[in-house]
């Protein structure tokens, strides 16, 4: 006996999109299969030709709790991600006060984690300078792996890292096979800016060498110490040719990029324009469209938001101040629809998408044996969404707490109808059915 059927003529599986039912007990598929099971007194639910496809995984997301709680939450976060079809996140360590380095600051963050998520939630921890003898301790509180900055972060008590305080963490990290991330900018001094508003200003003070020159020292160390390790949101296409001949040597090295460096360009960013402020900086559309290729040919792995929301007065809209603007863009509701929209204009796949939002995320935390596919024997995280409906971002729709987003008022392909946590479903064309359902994942 099944607790739930669901039938879909496009259940994205193996790798093809096919006419399936999913079969789910205990909250885990127990089968896909091409024909109805005996007959039995099961729920049945059949979305026609509606997209099933295992839920988005997003392992780039600053949640912001606790101790920044008026930037984001757990609450209003995790109620955003089911919204838009997403069954697991994975929080930043910084953003939050305190700051996720220590076991004492990851207990704090746990307790708040556990009274509201409405999606599952797993966590990074920091590595900054001085604290390599925490590691070992957060690797068996659970963590899923490791962030570092080579630049500022933003974040004052979350200071970047050297190159001598990654040879002390790195050899750690590998010993327990776990992921480094690196958010790669080797910066020097910022050129002044006559015109703060200009947003071709702003780009030239974050330039490609900046992200050029940190991964390729990632990229080195990597091979050093054989460390798993990610270079998040990519976006310098220069970048391109040292990730190819790393991964053509073998190293174990992934790269995601972002929504945003995807579907925006440069071009179409006017002075002022905060809300699309992000580091590093939307690129040329030339640049861009390398990006794709890199992405459609296996070069970068995948696709993560790196939703980084602020108050909307850190935004700087009064003064379009590009230099004094909080550097994050608010989007985690919409990355499946921005990357299919943007896809779509592109001959990218139903499978691309999946691959790219899902399956491959989902080796990145360590769970690509039970998250990011729809198989036997997974954990039955679900979206189900019509790719040729389409929406407008509307304020009143942004599950976020705040609403500041360059997506608004976009029109986006992909509605996301439902989503399932573990076989129940809490997402409903526009509806929380049910809330508190998500789970906190460990390694």
């Amino acid at each position: 006996m099944y607790d739930l059927v669901i039938k879909s003529k496009n259940v994205v599986h193996g790798n093809g999109v096919v006419d399936a039912f999913v079969l789910i007990k205990d909250g885990i598929i127990a089968d896909v299969a091409t024909e109805l099971p005996d007959a039995g007194n099961y729920p049945f639910v059949d979305v026609g030709n509606k997209i099933l496809m295992a839920g988005v995984i997003d392992p780039h997301v600053h949640i912001n709790e606790p101790g920044r709680t008026d930037w984001e939450g757990f609450e209003t976060a995790t109620k955003a991600a089911i919204a838009g079809g997403l069954t697991t996140l994975v929080d930043m360590p910084l953003n939050s006060s305190p700051v996720t380095t220590t076991v004492k600051a990851f207990e704090e963050k746990l307790l708040a984690a556990n009274r509201n998520l409405h999606t599952n939630v797993g966590f990074w921890a920091g590595i900054i300078p001085g604290n390599e003898g925490k590691i070992e301790g957060l690797i068996e509180k659970g963590v899923l792996g490791f962030k570092a900055f080579l630049t500022h972060s933003g974040i004052d008590d979350f200071p970047n890292t050297t190159e001598d305080d990654l040879r002390k963490a790195m050899p750690i990290i590998a010993k327990y096979d776990l992921p480094l991330l690196v958010h790669c900018e080797l910066t020097t001094a910022q050129t002044e800016t006559s015109d703060p508003r200009s947003y071709r200003s702003y780009l030239a003070s974050r330039p490609k060498k900046w992200e050029d020159d940190a991964i390729a020292l990632m990229i080195h160390l990597c091979e050093e110490y054989n460390c798993r390790t990610h270079i998040v949101h990519l976006s310098s296409s220069n970048s391109i040719e040292q990730i190819i001949e790393a991964k053509e040597k073998g190293l174990r090295l992934t790269v995601e990029t972002g929504q945003h460096y995807l579907y925006f360009a440069a071009e179409e960013i006017k002075d002022g324009q905060t809300q699309f402020k992000c580091a590093p900086p939307i690129r040329e559309k030339e640049n861009n469209e390398l990006l794709w290729q890199a992405l459609k040919e296996g070069v970068i792995d995948f696709v993560a938001t790196d939703h980084s929301p602020a108050p909307p007065p850190m935004k700087q809209l009064a003064t379009g101040n590009f230099m004094k603007a909080w550097g994050g863009i608010a989007s985690l509701q919409f990355a499946l629809p921005v990357l299919w929209t943007a896809g779509k204009k592109r001959s990218v796949t139903i499978n691309g998408i999946a691959k790219w939002l899902s399956e491959k995320p989902a080796i990145l935390v360590g769970k690509q044996t039970t998250k990011g596919k729809i198989a036997k024997g997974f954990d039955a995280d679900l979206v189900v969404w019509d790719p040729e409906q389409k929406f407008v971002v509307t304020e009143e729709m942004i599950q976020h707490k705040h609403k500041v987003t360059p997506y608004r008022n976009e029109e986006l392909y992909g509605v996301v109808e439902q989503t399932y946590l573990s076989g129940k479903k809490v997402y409903d064309n526009g509806q929380f059915v049910v809330l508190n359902q998500g789970k906190i994942v460990t390694r």
